[in-house]
């Protein structure tokens, strides 16, 4: 028998003993009154008036001498000693104590707050309850790249044994909040549209697939909830936003995850400019909140959210960034050579614009560590978004980059209804050629087109990024509470 089977069984038996003594394990019930946050913030006048009060929480430690016992109680709100003292509790409980309690259960405790001689804010105990026995023992180390995919696996575990793991999912709360915050004070009206959807469009993405028992169709897990935020533009509704699920059918990476979130908001009689004016403010505002400053501090980088963020061409980019001269007119095979120059895997079926984009994800992307706008992208890279007036070969698209992360993207919304219709005739050819990302035609979307879209701005957001980047963490599985993992063999 293994240590740890040596340890579970110990404790059903202890489990065992609290029945047999008619002692509920698991009771219904919990007798406390105050958090241990309220405890240790009305520390002093508690104190003071010799006040009692009940507290629930987990034991952390055990510390036994003699005839007294401390231990730690942690509720999640905050972490307290209770001084427990054989001659001060109800007959028997001292112990029953020793013989049952373990680190890892909960147990509620009244007493009265005292400081001991060591200056600790603590809790006398006069009685103390079982709430949950807990079968298996906390890690003692919950560390280390060993660890890593037990981490991801068991969070749980993690968030209760790292506090820093803990905060940073406090922090991601703080800023969906303050986010929601900046939104309803604009006018946006949160709504939510469905995560099943008969066609799967709004990006370039392979979609998961399932089957309805009782339609008999095939229903698809939504890659984005763009075409039907942009349904309620049609429907009368002028700024609307959603923080959704989204899920993708793709590879899995430090910066990929097959579900993760996105905000997205389109707001009528708008166009991209407006929406790069209305990030700055957004992120300025989320970021101020959040940190008190309207600056981060990464390992490598201070980067600043205040003032007008950087703006750069798209074209202009690869100029300066990657030395291609004239990347507008080069030929396939030009960008191509230049990729293999600066050593970015291409493959021989790539366009132009692929291999462009390869290049920029790994030589042009991690250069920008300042929020910085790219703009001016050419017409081929987005099919839902408008051509730009005086150059047509370009689309009024933009999209944020900071800390070598892509944020955002935005561009002023299609809402002619036929030269949508030419688009998705394009990407129909494209999905027959046997491109998985490429969505089919959404006639649906197209007839409510045509009942007239206001003209309009749409912005999509990676909240999983974003938190990277306000984290300071490599890895997207560090900011998803619950990532999407292989089963354990």
């Amino acid at each position: 028998m293994s240590a740890f089977e040596d340890i579970r069984e110990e404790r059903i038996k202890k489990l065992d003993l609290l029945k047999e003594r008619g002692i509920d394990p698991f009771p219904v019930s919990t007798d406390a009154d105050h958090s241990i946050g309220n405890v240790l913030a009305d520390f002093d006048s508690l104190a003071e008036k010799n006040q009692q009060v009940k507290i629930a929480g987990r034991i952390m430690a055990i510390r036994a001498h003699g005839g007294s016992v401390f231990f730690d109680l942690n509720d999640g709100d905050g972490k307290m000693q209770v001084y427990l003292k054989k001659d001060e509790v109800e007959e028997g409980k001292f112990d029953l104590f020793l013989e049952v309690a373990d680190i890892g259960d909960f147990v509620s405790v009244a007493g009265f707050p005292f400081t001991t001689k060591k200056k600790e804010r603590s809790v006398k105990a006069v009685s103390w309850k079982m709430l949950a026995k807990s079968l298996r023992p906390l890690p003692e180390k919950w560390h280390g790249l060993s660890d890593t995919e037990e981490r991801f696996r068991r969070r749980y575990l993690d968030t209760l044994m790292n506090e820093g793991v803990k905060r940073r999912f406090i922090l991601r709360s703080k800023v969906i909040t303050s986010m929601r915050r900046f939104l309803d004070k604009e006018g946006f009206l949160e709504v939510e549209t469905p995560v099943l959807q008969s066609l799967a469009g709004g990006a370039l993405a392979e979609p998961f697939k399932t089957h309805h028992n009782a339609l008999d169709i095939d229903l698809y897990l939504r890659i984005a909830p763009e075409l039907y935020l942009k349904r309620l533009l049609v429907g009368g509704f002028p700024k609307v936003y959603e923080i959704a699920r989204n899920f993708r059918n793709e590879g899995i990476d430090a910066t990929h995850n097959p579900e993760f979130t996105m905000m997205e908001l389109y707001e009528a009689y708008k166009d991209a400019d407006y929406l790069m004016n209305l990030t700055e403010k957004m992120l300025r505002q989320v970021v101020c909140e959040v940190f008190g400053e309207e600056k981060i501090k990464t390992a490598e980088n201070e980067i600043s959210f205040s003032g007008k963020f950087a703006r750069i061409k798209y074209f202009d980019m690869f100029r300066q960034m990657a030395k291609i001269n004239d990347p507008e007119k080069a030929s396939r095979e030009d960008i191509l050579l230049k990729a293999k120059q600066l050593g970015v895997k291409t493959e021989e079926f790539e366009s132009k614009e692929k291999i462009l984009d390869n290049i920029y994800k790994k030589i042009c992307r991690p250069k920008l560590i300042q929020p910085t706008f790219i703009t001016d992208y050419p017409a081929g890279a987005s099919p839902l978004a408008k051509r730009k007036p005086e150059y047509p070969e370009l689309i009024d698209r933009f999209q944020l980059v900071a800390g070598g992360y892509e944020l955002v993207n935005a561009f002023s919304e299609l809402n002619d209804p036929i030269d949508q219709k030419q688009r998705f005739a394009e990407q129909d050819k494209a999905k027959e050629a046997g491109d998985k990302e490429v969505s089919p035609s959404d006639e649906d979307y197209l007839e409510a087109m045509e009942y007239g879209m206001p003209p309009a701005a749409g912005l999509g957001m990676g909240i999983d990024r974003l938190m990277m980047l306000l984290a300071d963490v490599r890895n997207i599985k560090e900011v998803i509470i619950f990532p999407t993992m292989r089963p354990k063999e």
